[in-house]
C-alpha cells in the first residue's frame, strides 16, 4: 500500500485556513494564531466571507478565488466541507487538508457519506487528509492545531501519533511539564485516509537515520491492520528507533463466552500485548507512564540493570529501590574501601550503602563527589538516579547547575528526580530549558525503567518448518467432517504432523480392547471419557488406575455418563504440569499462550503471550516472563524441567497454526514435564472452516 502522506502537508509553501477568525477562542481563529506565532515562513491564506483581512492576513470571501494553495485546513460545519475540498483539490492544486471539524461519521449516517464523499475527492487527486474530527498536525515546519500547549518543537524531539485530539493535548501537557520536546504530533481523529499505521508506515519507509527522530511515542484507539502496525513499528526498531505505545480500551469484561480454558484467558488484549512483544514495543497504561518513558528514551542507553540511587531524603530513596526491584532491576550494595572513602567525604550520618543518602543538609558539592563516586569509582553500576528536592529554605539553582554539568560529562546515564516543581519551580524550569527532562515522580521512572528493560527485541520474521508436515497438517484439517470441538485420533495426528510429542492413548468402546491396551502399556493408567466438554466435572477422569478389575469397574461407569460414546487410556505419567493454548483473534491471527499447566492457568492466570508463528528466541522470552519461572528452572530441592523442549513446542505449535486458520481455540493442558521430555497428555482443537 503506498502511503498517502504528501509534501505539500510536510512542508507546505502555502497554507489557508478556511472559516479562520479574529476570535482566537473559536478553532479557526485559534490555529491561525498558533501558525502565526509558530513562525510559519510560507504564505498565509484566509477564507471568511465578512472580512477583508484576519489576524493581519488576507481574506478571501470564497474558496474559489484562492490563488493555489499546498494546505487547506478546514474550520467551518462538516456540511459545507465536501464542496470546498472538491473545489480546492481540482482548481487550486490543493495536495493536503486538515479537517478540524466534527459531526461526521463519529456521529452520524448523514456525516459519513460526507466524509465519503470528501475521500473520493482526495483519493482521485491524490491529497493527504487528516481527520476530520480532530486538532491538526504540528512539526517543526508549521503548527496547524487549533490547542494549547505548544511544545518545543525540534528535530531532537520525539514523534507522536494520535487517535484522539483530547489525548493528545493531554500527553503534550505531561510532556511538556517533563522538558519532553517533539518532532512532530500527529492527530489522525476520524482517520478517514490517515491512520495511525498509515503514519508509522510513512515513517518508516522514508525514514533518514541523520535527520529523523528515533522516538515515536503512539496512543492508538483500534488497530486496523495489526500486520502493517506489526511491520513497521519492528522495521524501525531495528532502524535504531525506540517506540512506546498506549493501546486504549484493553478490559473486555466477559463479553464473550468461551468454551475453552485459552478462549476464557485471551482476550483481544492478549492479541495486542502479544503484538506489542513481538514488535518490540514499549507497552504504557497511562499519559504519565508513556511521556515517561519518552523521557527515558531520550537519555543515553542503558547497558545493565545495576542502578545507584543519591538522594538527600530517605523516603523517595526507599520508594524507588521497591519500584526497581519489583520490575527485576537491581539497587546492588556498595561496600569496602571506596564506599567508606565516599563516606569519609561527605555529613557524619551519611548513608553509603545504596541508596546513598547526602543528608537533607547536604550541599551541592556533596551531590557531586558522590555522582562522580557512581561514575567512575563504582564498577559495579550502570546508572545513576539523583533525587532533589527542596523544603523551601534554599534555592537550588547551584545544586541544578551541578546536575546539568555531570549530564553533559557522565557516560553512565543520569536521570534526575525533581520533586519540587511549585516550590523550586523557577529552578526546575531554568534546567529543562538546557534542553534536559525531569521526573517529578521516582516510582513512575521506576516501573519505566523496567517497562523499557524488560521489552524484548523485535523478533525475527522468519518460520521454523523443521519437523513439520505442513502437507499432512493439510490433509488432515481438510478431511475434517464437521466444525466445532473435534475427535480425539484428528488431535493426536495433528500434534504428530507438528512433531509435538504425545502420549500414547487408546479409544474404544469395547471393554476387551481397553483391557488388552492397559496390559500391553503397563500399569498405572488414567482412563478418561470421550463425549462430554468438560470431563473432569461429570466424574469422566480417573488417575493411577493399578489393575484389570478396576479398569473393568471405571469403564462401565463412565459408559453410562450422559453423552459418552468411548473410553480413552493413557500410560500414566508423572512430571510438572505446563500449559500451552491458542486462540484465534481476527485480524491477528494466533495468540499463543504458554504457563504452568492445571490450577495455574485458571486461577493465577500466570500465563504470556506470543502472535504466531514465533522465533525460538520468542518462545523463550515468553517462559521467561512467567511469573512461575522459577518452577520451570527447579528450585527448593524440586527438579526444573527440560525448557529447551518446552520451547520448542511452542514454536511447532506456532507454525502448525500459521498454516491451519481453521483451529479457532485450543488447548495442551497438561502437557507433563520432566528434566529429560515434555509431552502433551491432553489437547483440545475446536475448528471453523
Amino acid at each position: 500500500m503506498q502511503s498517502m502522506i504528501t509534501t505539500q502537508l510536510l512542508r507546505p509553501q502555502s497554507i489557508v485556513v478556511v472559516g479562520a477568525s479574529n476570535n482566537t477562542h473559536k478553532p479557526g481563529g485559534a490555529i491561525l494564531k498558533n501558525l502565526i506565532n509558530g513562525g510559519y515562513q510560507g504564505e498565509l491564506r484566509a477564507v471568511n466571507p465578512k472580512e477583508t483581512e484576519v489576524q493581519g492576513v488576507p481574506s478571501f470571501a470564497d474558496a474559489k478565488e484562492l490563488p493555489d494553495t499546498d494546505l487547506a485546513i478546514l474550520a467551518i460545519p462538516a456540511v459545507l466541507c465536501p464542496e470546498v475540498v472538491e473545489t480546492l483539490a481540482a482548481e487550486k492544486q490543493t495536495r493536503a487538508f486538515i479537517i478540524l471539524s466534527a459531526g461526521f461519521g463519529e456521529e452520524t449516517q448523514e456525516g459519513a457519506l460526507l466524509e465519503e464523499r470528501i475521500l473520493e475527492a482526495v483519493n482521485k487527486y491524490g491529497a493527504s487528509l487528516i481527520g476530520p474530527n480532530c486538532i491538526g498536525l504540528m512539526n517543526t515546519w508549521h503548527h496547524s492545531v487549533f490547542t494549547q500547549p505548544i511544545p518545543n518543537l525540534n528535530p531532537h524531539g520525539v514523534d507522536l501519533i494520535s487517535s484522539s485530539g483530547a489525548t493528545a493535548v493531554f500527553i503534550l501537557e505531561s510532556a511538556v511539564t517533563k522538558g519532553l520536546q517533539f518532532n512532530s504530533v500527529w492527530s489522525v481523529g476520524n482517520a478517514k485516509q490517515i491512520g495511525v499505521e498509515d503514519v508509522l508506515q510513512y515513517m518508516d519507509e522514508n525514514f533518514d537515520v541523520r535527520k529523523d527522530s528515533k522516538i515515536k511515542l503512539i496512543y492508538i484507539e483500534s488497530i486496523k491492520n495489526p500486520d502493517r502496525l506489526l511491520f513497521h513499528a519492528s522495521s524501525l526498531i531495528r532502524k535504531g528507533c525506540k517506540i512506546a505505545a498506549i493501546k486504549a480500551g484493553s478490559s473486555e469484561s466477559g463479553s464473550r463466552a468461551a468454551s475453552s480454558h485459552t478462549g476464557a484467558i485471551a482476550s483481544s488484549d492478549s492479541a495486542v500485548e502479544a503484538l506489542f512483544r513481538k514488535a518490540g514495543i514499549v507497552r504504557c497504561y497511562s499519559r504519565g507512564e508513556l511521556t515517561t518513558v519518552g523521557c527515558i528514551f531520550t537519555l543515553p542507553e542503558l547497558k545493565g540493570k545495576n542502578f545507584a540511587i543519591v538522594t538527600h531524603a530517605g523516603g523517595p530513596g526507599v520508594m524507588l529501590t521497591d519500584a526497581l526491584s519489583k520490575g527485576g532491576l537491581n539497587v546492588p550494595k556498595l561496600e569496602g574501601p571506596v564506599a567508606e572513602e565516599l563516606k569519609s567525604k561527605l555529613f557524619p550520618g551519611a548513608s553509603v550503602g545504596n541508596p546513598i543518602d547526602i543528608l537533607a543538609t547536604g550541599t551541592p558539592e556533596h551531590l557531586s563527589i558522590a555522582i562522580d563516586y557512581c561514575e567512575e569509582k563504582f564498577e559495579n553500576i550502570d546508572a545513576i538516579l539523583a533525587i532533589f528536592g527542596t523544603p523551601g529554605l534554599v534555592t537550588m539553582f547551584e545544586t541544578y547547575e551541578v546536575l546539568h554539568q555531570k549530564m553533559l560529562t557522565c557516560k553512565k546515564p543520569l536521570f534526575t528526580v525533581l520533586p519540587s516543581v511549585r516550590t523550586a519551580g523557577e529552578e526546575v524550569a531554568f534546567f529543562l530549558e538546557k534542553g534536559h527532562v525531569n521526573f517529578a515522580d521516582e516510582v513512575m521512572l521506576g516501573t519505566a525503567l523496567s517497562r523499557i528493560i524488560n521489552a524484548p527485541k523485535p523478533a525475527v520474521p522468519e518460520i521454523e518448518l523443521f519437523g513439520v508436515d505442513v502437507p499432512r497438517i493439510r490433509r488432515i484439517i481438510d478431511s475434517i467432517p464437521q466444525n466445532g470441538y473435534i475427535e480425539p485420533h484428528y488431535v493426536q495426528a495433528l500434534l504428530h504432523s507438528a512433531g509435538i510429542p504425545v502420549v500414547e492413548e487408546f479409544v474404544s468402546g469395547n471393554k476387551d480392547e481397553v483391557l488388552a491396551f492397559a496390559r500391553r502399556c503397563g500399569f498405572p493408567v488414567v482412563a478418561k471419557v470421550v463425549g462430554p466438554v468438560h470431563k473432569s466435572d461429570v466424574g469422566g477422569v480417573v488417575l493411577n488406575i493399578k489393575g484389570e478389575q478396576h479398569l473393568a469397574f471405571e469403564f462401565d461407569r463412565m459408559m453410562q455418563i450422559p453423552e459418552a460414546r468411548a473410553i480413552m487410556v493413557q500410560p500414566m505419567l508423572k512430571g510438572t504440569e505446563l500449559f500451552i493454548g491458542a486462540k484465534y483473534e481476527e485480524k491477528f491471527g494466533h495468540v499463543v499462550l504458554c504457563g504452568l499447566g492445571g490450577i495455574f492457568v485458571e486461577v493465577l492466570k500466570d500465563v504470556s503471550s506470543g502472535l504466531a508463528p514465533l522465533s525460538y528466541e520468542e518462545a523463550y522470552s515468553m517462559i521467561h516472563s512467567l511469573r512461575a519461572y522459577k518452577i520451570i528452572q527447579g528450585t527448593r530441592g524440586q527438579k526444573g524441567v527440560n525448557e529447551d523442549k518446552f520451547a520448542e513446542i511452542i514454536v511447532r505449535l506456532s507454525t502448525l497454526l500459521r498454516f491451519a486458520t481453521e483451529i479457532k481455540e485450543m488447548d495442551i493442558n497438561p502437557l507433563l514435564a520432566t528434566e529429560k521430555e515434555v509431552v502433551a497428555v491432553d489437547a483440545r482443537i475446536r475448528i471453523e472452516k
